[in-house]
């Protein structure tokens, strides 16, 4: 899974989301040791401190955790990680009704558009 960084915001926050949704996708399971600061902060292509900031963060908000000498581990902790998954597909759903209204759709008609085409992805017709 590719970085994706964006000047629009700060990138220790868009950090910070990504980190989630590779938990959220399984990439960091569970309980397992996180790759160092230095080694995501190079996988990224950004400074070490500010790959420092985002883990920070989510340790505040308690999907990480740290082991003195052992490093950085992913919180064991299954209703977080079911909440924070929930979080993002909120997030994805806010920013489809807010496309979908600069394009003149009410929720209710971005809805309607939406349950359409997800019959006819599972129906396997295309338009």
């Amino acid at each position: 899974m590719q970085w994706e960084l964006l000047s629009d915001r700060p990138v220790y926050l868009q950090l910070a989301e990504q980190i989630k949704l590779r938990l959220v996708l399984g990439i960091y399971p569970p309980g397992e040791k996180l790759p160092g600061v230095r080694d995501l902060a190079a996988e990224a292509a950004v400074n070490p401190n500010t790959m420092q900031r985002a883990l920070g963060l989510l340790e505040q908000e308690g999907l990480l955790f740290s082991q003195r000498t052992s490093g950085r581990f992913v919180t064991e902790d299954g209703e977080k990680i079911a909440e924070i998954k929930k979080q993002l597909a909120k997030s994805e759903v806010r920013q489809f009704v807010s496309r979908m209204g600069k394009l003149g759709y009410s929720a209710d008609q971005a809805r309607a558009l939406f349950e359409q085409w997800s019959n006819e992805e599972e129906g396997g017709t295309e338009e």
